[in-house]
């Protein structure tokens, strides 16, 4: 599994991107999704998952303000990320579930894209 993210830029507090992340080398459909980001100097952390066909589901910190969204026809999960914050700064992550239970771990991840980077200016 190949997974490519891109969407990521520079923006100001309480602004908006849109992340993608294309997915090729097997049947898209039936994959659990899920977008971590990484800060400099702190672990991988869980932003949202979901799993073909139900709800998105997203940690505390991005509730309310990131949409996780996903188009099996185009092998492409989304994730609009609406008023940003500084703390919002990482380098985000696509990956694919290890099984079909829709984790926050990232060690029942087993394929990544290779990270797209988001700054936030306060």
């Amino acid at each position: 599994v190949q997974l490519q993210a891109s969407g990521g830029g520079l923006v100001q507090a309480g602004g908006s991107l849109r992340l993608s992340c294309v997915c090729s080398g097997r049947t898209f459909s039936v994959f659990v999704m899920g977008w971590f980001r990484q800060a400099p100097g702190k672990e991988r952390v869980f932003v949202g998952v979901m799993r073909s066909g139900d709800i998105p589901y997203y940690a505390d910190s991005v509730k309310g303000r990131f949409t996780m969204s996903r188009d099996n026809a185009k092998n492409t999960v989304y994730l609009q990320m609406n008023s940003l914050k500084p703390e919002d700064t990482a380098v985000y992550y696509c990956a694919v579930g290890r099984g079909l239970a829709a984790s926050s771990r990232p060690y029942e991840y087993d394929s990544w894209g290779q990270g797209t980077q988001v700054t936030v200016s306060s």
